[in-house]
């Protein structure tokens, strides 16, 4: 559309277990609201592929695969790339509208993390179930497996409790002031570091939490990252070879959201809950968000826009670069915050009632550059 042409747009894309929403909204006034649409993935089962459903549209077609992750670049925003549990992994060039379905060596595996490099958009690490990691420097075109996860010391212990016979890379990050150093989540049991690209791996460094869900390096901060875990939170100053674990004034501690503002390295959010039952169990849901700022304690988020405690599932966050800047999505709607926090805003006029029984899995804001 002309908008398209004339304005920077921030797409944010959010997944749920069964359907994928576009959200676009430009840098500017001229649109009063953004628009939400649903992306469809297509019915054909074999193949993995598929069309776009309407434009706007809010139905309840369920996809054929259940949806892990996603992961896309601000430098090609329309390529998005989708981590199923049944299906492998899957390729969208045009914002969602067709799918296709991409050939792996992780093609009989869950696909349960995804990243996309921060210094090219064409390396992407892929992390499945059983726990593996791979990379492709080619958008997806072929892979490599990065050897040596697995043979750490601490792998004998890794197990996922719904699954225990089993577990999966929960989270990748790679540094933005290195692109060999890389912050891998297992879920359950360690969180492991590589200085050199997969070559080796520094396991459970001092004061890491074992049970990560969401990782992060700061933008703009050298060697900052943060981890928000099922264990509690915890950040580090050295690129996660040592971290510390400030907990002061986070009462629930089942932490699973994370956003850091890309002009403050002090200030974090998560989202948490006591529990993952509250976490993730919309009829048993209670979560909320906090903040916390230098050597502050934790604050909760209470009355400022975003719906927390009962009935409400942990929220995903996510940032586009941009200075206090931050999204939030529940099973309750999708928000943003142009003070980190301190207040927000729906951006969807109607959140479908049939979705708040839902978590989402995924959220990505990306500003094109």
């Amino acid at each position: 559309m002309e908008c398209d042409r004339i304005l920077t747009m921030t797409t944010v894309y959010v997944a749920l277990s069964d359907r994928v929403f576009v959200s676009t909204e430009p840098n500017g006034d001229r649109l009063q609201r953004p628009v939400l649409e649903e992306v469809s993935f297509g019915s054909d089962s074999d193949s993995g592929s598929g069309s776009g459903s309407d434009s706007g549209s809010n139905s309840d077609t369920a996809f054929e695969f259940t949806l892990e992750c996603l992961a896309a670049s601000a430098a090609v925003p329309n390529r998005l790339f989708v981590g199923t549990f049944e299906s492998g992994l899957l390729r969208s060039t045009d914002w969602g509208e067709t799918v296709e379905h991409v050939e792996t060596p992780f093609e009989r595996h869950p696909v349960t993390a995804l990243t996309v490099s921060p210094h090219d958009p064409d390396t992407v690490y892929a992390g499945s179930e059983p726990s593996a990691l791979y990379r492709s420097t080619d958008a997806g075109e072929t892979w490599n497996r990065l050897e040596g996860l697995s043979d750490v010391t601490s792998a004998a212990e890794w197990s996922f409790p719904p699954r225990p016979d089993t577990h999966h890379v929960r989270w990748v990050a790679v540094d933005p002031f290195d692109p060999d150093r890389l912050l891998v989540g297992i879920e359950a049991g360690a969180l492991v570091v590589s200085p050199d690209g997969g070559e080796t791996w520094i396991d459970r460094p001092a004061g890491s939490r074992r049970d990560n869900h969401t990782l992060s390096f700061h933008p703009t901060s050298e060697g900052r990252c943060y981890s928000a875990a099922g264990d509690g939170y915890a950040e580090s100053d050295d690129g996660g070879e040592t971290w510390r674990q400030p907990q002061a004034g986070l009462e629930d501690r089942y932490c699973w959201g994370l956003a850091v503002d890309p002009a403050d390295p002090d200030c974090v959010l998560v989202s948490s809950a006591s529990g993952a039952r509250r976490a993730h169990n919309a009829e048993a849901a209670r979560s909320f968000v906090y903040r916390k700022t230098g050597s502050d304690s934790w604050e909760r988020l209470d009355d400022r826009g975003l719906p927390m405690g009962d009935g409400v599932v942990r929220a995903v966050l996510a940032t586009t670069g941009e200075p206090e800047v931050v999204y939030a999505a529940t099973n309750v709607g999708l928000f943003r915050s142009t003070d980190f926090g301190d207040s927000w805003r729906p951006l969807t006029p109607a959140w479908p009632p049939a979705l708040e029984s839902k978590r989402p899995r995924s959220l990505l804001a990306l500003v094109p550059e």
